[in-house]
């Protein structure tokens, strides 16, 4: 489909010629998309190339940037700091306006007493951290890191991390957003749209936090959300974090109010029941299983290397043999990481005491090597400020999360051991990093309080070696079938595969789904907010109708 130029045009009067571009080269800087390679023809590394690349600096700019794509009919993808290719076009030989919202950074209000504060999409939550751990505050860093949007996890998608047991997820601690709507509408949610103020989602005033984002989000697929107000938690820690060490395995002191763990379970069961013992006692400040992502086989030699300032990557195999890391890394196995937190030195004794207690009735124990200060200070510093996340890549420069179905300790545990059966099926073919089935890892609880979690299981491939590249997606399909044939929920993989498919094969997947009415439900969103189909598919709906078709040629 051919777009006009008087379209380009319009959009050089909204932002400034300067703001706007259809440079094929820049273009596809904006389509060289994370994770694309799994998906895409050919095993490319690029998504779609987009039409044209704005960067808008206001909402009203948002606003008439996409009024102007209703009238000449072409789609719009927002995009801030990225992380997934799901921030990109979708689809080939469909135009698409790739919304960069770079210049929308400003920490626009911080409202120290009622702890909250309003910030624009590319505000990462590093930039915020640093100005309210200056007021005895902090925030929620979602899994994806300190580098990260608070918008996009507030408002867009998933917004869990290893903070949330006591701090809560993003999607709950949005206190308030302003949409504009792919029909170029301009929607505030909760008391701002009665002029009360950015401290209530829920009202006085209109909540459409279902219809925004749900329990996933968007992700881009029904319009840009340009500001929020993100509720802010307690901080008993310094002003400042003062950072020591040198790179890469930079290390922060643990003040005396702090404890830094890494705890240690002889089975599965036990781990389960240690977790239900920390969410009956409400114990932990952080609460993550984070450095089993470089796998249970090599994740002591890995990070023991990484915190050595002698020791180089280069060094991790001879590690990873030697037989003091060898019988380290077996107590670490199954293991997770625990910070507590507190007021006072009654505060965190009391805590301490307790976590003992936890420990002896479950069987689990303190990994003594991972809670020397050198080890417990890297702890801190990568948990405290998440600012670690090129380590996802650190094997082979590629990794894609597959599983992390969520759900309650007692049921996690049962899909354990098939997880990492079926992945350690995959890596034995030599194709995938080899770094033991097990690479789970996940937050603590992805809700306040503990009850709800789920591990992702971190597979590491090559994404320049096709022959890896395809070893990743068999594993990817390996285990949407595993999951159909154990009668256990499909997990993130699935939703990657579907990133490729065309409509109807994503629309029979949904047709499956126990409660297709969901869909329907949001078919009826989509036709009010988005009539003239702007968004994509990353907001999943129903043609009318299609549920019960599908379902009856199911059963025929």
């Amino acid at each position: 489909m051919e777009i006009s130029r008087d379209a380009y045009r319009a959009i050089e009067d909204i932002v400034g010629p300067e703001f706007v571009t259809d440079d094929p080269a820049l273009l596809d800087s904006y389509a060289f998309q994370y994770l694309a390679e799994l998906i895409r023809p050919e095993h490319s590394h690029f998504m779609p190339r987009p039409w044209a690349v704005v960067m808008p600096r206001t909402t009203k700019e948002v606003q008439a940037v996409t009024r102007l794509a209703n009238k000449y009919k072409i789609k719009i993808k927002p995009i801030s700091t990225g992380w997934y290719h799901w921030a990109a076009p979708l689809k080939d030989n469909e135009p698409t306006l790739q919304l960069d919202l770079r210049r929308m950074n400003r920490i626009l209000d911080f409202d120290e007493k009622n702890r909250f504060a309003v910030v624009e999409p590319y505000v990462i939550c590093a930039q915020l951290q640093a100005e309210v751990m200056k007021h005895g505050l902090n925030i929620n860093i979602t899994g994806a890191g300190s580098s990260c949007s608070i918008v996009a996890s507030a408002c867009a998608y998933f917004g869990a991390g290893p903070s949330s047991f006591s701090m809560g997820n993003n999607s709950d601690n949005l206190l308030g957003q302003e949409w504009v709507t792919p029909a170029g509408e301009i929607v505030r949610t909760g008391s701002v749209s009665s002029g009360a103020g950015w401290f209530c989602s829920e009202g006085p005033g209109p909540s459409v936090r279902g219809i925004t984002r749900g329990y996933l989000g968007s992700r881009g697929g029904l319009g840009t959300y340009t500001k929020c107000a993100i509720k802010l938690a307690d901080w008993p820690g310094p002003a400042s974090l003062e950072v020591k060490g040198r790179p890469p395995g930079y290390r922060l002191p643990v003040p005396e109010n702090f404890r830094v763990y890494t705890i240690g379970a002889p089975d599965w069961d036990s781990f389960a029941e240690c977790y239900y013992g920390i969410y009956d006692n409400t114990l932990g400040y952080i609460f993550h299983r984070q450095f089993n992502l470089a796998g249970a086989d090599l994740a002591t030699a890995l990070w023991l290397t990484y915190i050595d300032p002698t020791k180089t990557l280069n060094d991790v195999e001879t590690a990873a043999a030697d037989p003091e890391i060898k019988a380290i890394n077996e107590k670490a196995r199954i293991s997770f990481q625990l910070i507590l937190a507190a007021h006072s030195s009654d505060g965190i004794e009391l805590q301490d005491k307790i976590l003992d207690e936890i420990l002896t009735a479950t069987g689990c124990y303190k990994v003594e090597r991972y809670c020397d200060k050198d080890m417990a200070e890297f702890t801190n510093m990568y948990l405290q400020r998440m600012g670690h996340k090129h380590c996802n890549f650190i094997w082979a420069g590629g990794y894609m999360g597959s599983w992390m179905q969520a759900g309650k300790p007692d049921w996690v545990k049962t899909y354990v051991p098939t997880a990492i059966e079926t992945f350690k099926n995959d890596q034995d073919s030599g194709l995938l990093v080899q770094c033991g089935g097990d690479a789970l890892m996940g937050c603590g609880s992805t809700l306040a309080g503990g009850g709800y979690y789920g591990f992702e299981q971190f597979v590491s491939y090559d994404p320049a070696d096709i022959k890896s590249v395809k070893a990743c997606v068999k594993h990817m399909e390996d285990a949407v079938v595993t999951c159909r044939e154990k009668g256990i929920p499909y997990g993130k993989e699935y939703l990657y595969l579907q990133v490729a498919w065309p409509d109807e094969a994503v629309w029979n997947a949904l047709a499956r789904a126990p409660q297709t009415f969901v869909f329907d439900f949001q078919r009826k969103i989509k036709e009010a907010f988005d009539p003239n189909g702007l968004g994509d598919r990353n907001y999943p709906w129903l043609p009318e109708g299609w549920g019960k078709s599908a379902a009856s040629a199911q059963k025929e």
